[in-house]
């Protein structure tokens, strides 16, 4: 792999915003695999950016790690693994090509997919009746970030089918793009989860699903001792990226944020499409 200075840059800033995605804003990191995807070989690509969403994750989860909801987490795990194993039998068969215009596609169904739920949260009502609970919570010391008292999506026939769709999704999207990010977020939102039980469950999701994917990175030659040497290098700029996300969580303006990584995948997607 051939790096520019400039290309070194552009990945050490993708690899802070990977930090960053980890303990502030899930799914920033979409703008992470743009760039890894446009300065590295698409396919390539992919290997660069799992251990060092591996490395985010395990910040993510020694930061939030009492927050998690284990049933949610078993209900999707299966259907999961499935979507892995159907992503990894497409980057065999699939060249840089394919796999480039993958990742740019995926990256814009998932622009989509946000801007899908960001309008379903605006048009919702209780907003500000949930904001006033959360602040009364605050106030009264109670924990007000768990997970959703009904036990989360998953307890009905629907709730079950909606895990299982999304977990499919979310398995081939995680395997082929290191893009499964929006897809869970979509999912615990609809399910009810509150901040911090949302970025607990999502990080101990990611951590146990990114680490299954190495080997089947592995075999496919994703992973080698030069895509590992990288890594060693980028790591490290995870770090700051997570401190300024774990100090910047409460004081984050969502919408603007979301709108600037939302036009920043769009710009990224349509980039490795129209490369």
């Amino acid at each position: 792999m051939d790096i520019t200075w400039w290309g070194f840059a552009a990945l050490a800033a993708a690899a802070a915003l990977v930090g960053f995605s980890k303990t502030a804003v899930s799914g920033a990191n979409t703008v992470s695999l743009a760039v890894f995807a446009a300065v590295l070989p698409a396919r390539e690509s992919t290997g660069v950016l799992l251990p060092i969403l591996i490395f985010g994750d395990v910040i993510a989860v020694l930061t939030y790690r009492r927050h998690a909801h284990w049933p949610t987490l078993w209900r999707l795990f299966p259907a999961v693994a499935a979507g892995v194993v159907l992503g990894t039998v497409f980057l065999f068969w699939a060249d840089d090509s394919a796999v480039r215009t993958s990742i740019g596609a995926i990256l814009l169904l998932m622009a989509g997919v946000t801007m899908w739920r960001r309008r379903g949260v605006k048009e919702a009502k209780g907003t500000k009746d949930t904001k006033e609970t959360e602040e009364a919570g605050k106030s009264s010391g109670r924990d007000i970030s768990g997970p959703p008292e009904n036990g989360g999506a998953g307890a009905s026939p629907g709730g079950r089918l909606k895990a299982r769709s999304y977990g499919v999704l979310g398995g081939f999207t995680t395997m082929v793009a290191n893009a499964g990010g929006p897809v869970m977020s979509l999912y615990l939102l609809s399910a009810g989860f509150r901040k911090l039980g949302f970025l607990g469950t999502s990080a101990w999701f990611f951590l146990i699903v990114n680490t299954s994917k190495v080997p089947f990175s592995v075999g496919l030659g994703l992973i080698d001792a030069r895509s590992l040497l990288l890594d060693a290098a980028l790591v490290l700029f995870v770090i700051p990226g997570a401190l300024i996300g774990k100090a910047c969580v409460d004081r984050i303006d969502q919408r603007l944020f979301e709108r600037l990584v939302i036009a920043a995948t769009i710009l990224g997607g349509l980039q490795l499409l129209l490369r």
